[in-house]
């Protein structure tokens, strides 16, 4: 089954190492569409929740005017107020309704945005909400040749289906009320705490458990070499874990084979190219979380004997007896988490893959050096940089957030993210962050701690305590810019790597490790022989 597992993690690094961004905006700055006094708003998500005959009925979420006063941040400041049809129904004209302070619902076109919400505010109407004539919401902007704007009262797009709800419920003769108000997203929420937790301590375990097998495995080959024997041959050949060693090239074509992914996934997002990840993700969650427990459990001296006996198993070749007794519990946990993952807790159940198949990937897949993992980080940081922002110049849109926000998908996302929801965060959402965040600084940081421990290293005179902080304080500032960007996806890896990979380099060459580290990655072991032989001649 050796073959077939390297097979599976290289696999899941290709397709599950895309470094996708953190996202969930709420406030949407736009630098093309023209600002002027009067006019200078950022677009804004609005909250609408709606009441039918005094029922508090769906509420729904609209985006605010570039133009017009800013509204309420709380809701208990916000009135809740009638709303009317306008009459005519595009506000194109001066409505022939008498208005009290109501709220106007309006339909978009025949005339700019601008001048119906001056109409209606000439018909003493106290906000207008404009239903758009598409499903989706559309930045209100004011027209490039339109003088300074004076506008008194918010003006709110809604799509085109709420818009007909709310449409539909006031020529029916019902009492149709609203209020208008944004809240503020917290500064941090405490999702991002546990979502940052949660990451550093993946590549902790998995550093550790890189390092151990690493050891284990030189221990191994120097009683090899100084034994000559043909038992110890055996063991090591049928109990080795498959390892994929990334070369040079390899770090370089990875950008290359990631792009293609990327834009076959935001070229062919669709409900049913979801399905596909999901059966994808489950195959590799499933190989993750059953070495994970493998591992685990051959730890303990009732499980060692199973997981040391193995059976051979027709396609899959020798797999151990232990093998076979967690493989129906992994898959039925897979398969639970796929049938049921549109339910509010899901996400744990999609963390838990996610986290499994990132520590095995971390396990099997090593960079053999600093410069590898040089390589490697620099082509994926200009990736990431690439097509998180340089792609909106071809596509008009961040390829990179189209794809992590399941775009034209009905999904929440594709599943390749671990994520928790915003606890605090009146618009609720998750925060996330991408396998590729994880999983390609992680393979630098295990190196480190792979080296210390070969070099017989302390913590202190080591890399790896240096290079794990790197990695969790380039982290901590990408969420920092995350929040300071208001909710704007950002690329991860724009902090990560020139933290983690910065202060690497600059150690190694304070301390003249930096040649060894850079080509062999690991120090010179002299034969047993030798050492033996100098000993008895002293």
């Amino acid at each position: 089954m050796n073959w077939q597992r390297s097979v599976w993690i290289v696999a899941a690094v290709l397709v599950l190492s895309l470094g996708l961004s953190s996202a969930g905006d709420i406030v949407h700055h736009d630098n093309i569409a023209p600002k002027r006094p009067g006019c200078e708003n950022d677009f804004v998500l609005v909250k609408v929740p709606t009441w039918i005959n005094g029922v508090e009925a769906d509420e729904y979420v609209g985006v605010g005017a570039r133009f017009g006063p800013t509204l309420e941040s709380k809701e208990k400041h916000a009135n809740n107020t009638r709303v009317v049809l306008a009459d005519p129904p595009d506000c194109c004209t001066k409505p022939k309704n008498k208005l009290a302070r109501e709220i106007i619902l309006v339909h978009r076109g025949n005339c700019s945005f601008t001048t119906k919400a001056n109409m209606a505010e000439s018909a003493n109407a106290s906000a207008i909400l404009i239903i758009n004539n598409r499903p989706e919401l559309f930045k209100m902007v004011c027209e490039d040749d339109e003088p300074d704007v004076e506008i008194g009262i918010p003006a709110v797009m809604l799509p085109n289906k709420i818009g007909e709800i709310l449409e539909n419920g006031l020529t029916n003769n019902s009492i149709v009320s609203v209020q208008l108000y944004s809240p503020l997203r917290p500064l941090v929420d405490i999702a991002e705490v546990f979502l940052w937790l949660m990451a550093v301590g993946t590549i902790l375990f998995a550093s550790y458990w890189s390092a151990w097998t690493a050891r284990e495995a030189a221990i191994e080959h120097d009683k090899l070499l100084k034994d000559a024997s043909d038992e110890s041959s055996h063991v090591e050949g049928e109990g080795a874990s498959p390892l994929v060693e990334i070369s040079t090239m390899a770090a370089i074509l990875f950008v290359v084979i990631a792009s293609c992914f990327l834009v076959m996934f935001y070229k062919l997002m669709s409900f049913w190219f979801i399905e596909i990840l999901v059966v994808l993700f489950c195959i590799g969650g499933i190989e993750g979380l059953q070495t994970c427990l493998v591992a685990l459990l051959s730890c303990f001296r009732r499980f060692k004997r199973a997981g040391e006996s193995y059976v051979k198993v027709p396609f899959f070749g020798a797999v151990s007896y232990l093998t076979l007794a967690v493989a129906p519990f992994c898959i039925a946990f897979a398969v639970v988490w796929a049938v049921y993952r549109r339910v509010s807790f899901a996400w744990i159940g999609q963390d838990i893959l996610g986290i499994a198949l990132i520590i095995t990937v971390l396990q099997i897949v090593r960079v053999p050096n600093l410069k590898v993992g040089t390589v490697l980080l620099g082509c994926a940081f200009f990736y990431d940089i690439f097509w998180v922002f340089v792609s909106k110049w071809w596509f008009h849109e961040s390829v990179m957030i189209v794809v992590a926000r399941g775009d034209k998908s009905g999904e929440d996302g594709i599943p390749m993210l671990l994520k928790i929801p915003r606890m605090f965060d009146p618009w609720g959402g998750y925060s996330i962050i991408g396998f590729g965040d994880i999983i390609l600084p992680g393979l630098v940081v295990a190196f480190s701690l792979r080296y210390d421990w070969l070099t017989n290293k302390t913590l202190r005179t080591g890399y790896f305590v240096w290079a794990m902080t790197a990695y969790g304080a380039g982290l901590l500032v990408t969420y920092v810019a995350l929040n300071l960007m208001d909710g704007h996806g950002q690329p991860a890896l724009l902090y990560i790597v020139p933290f983690t990979l910065g202060t690497f380099l600059t150690l190694g060459q304070m301390r003249g490790d930096l040649k060894v580290l850079w080509t062999r990655g690991e120090p010179e072991r002299p034969c047993p022989h030798v050492r033996l032989q100098s000993s008895h001649s002293q």
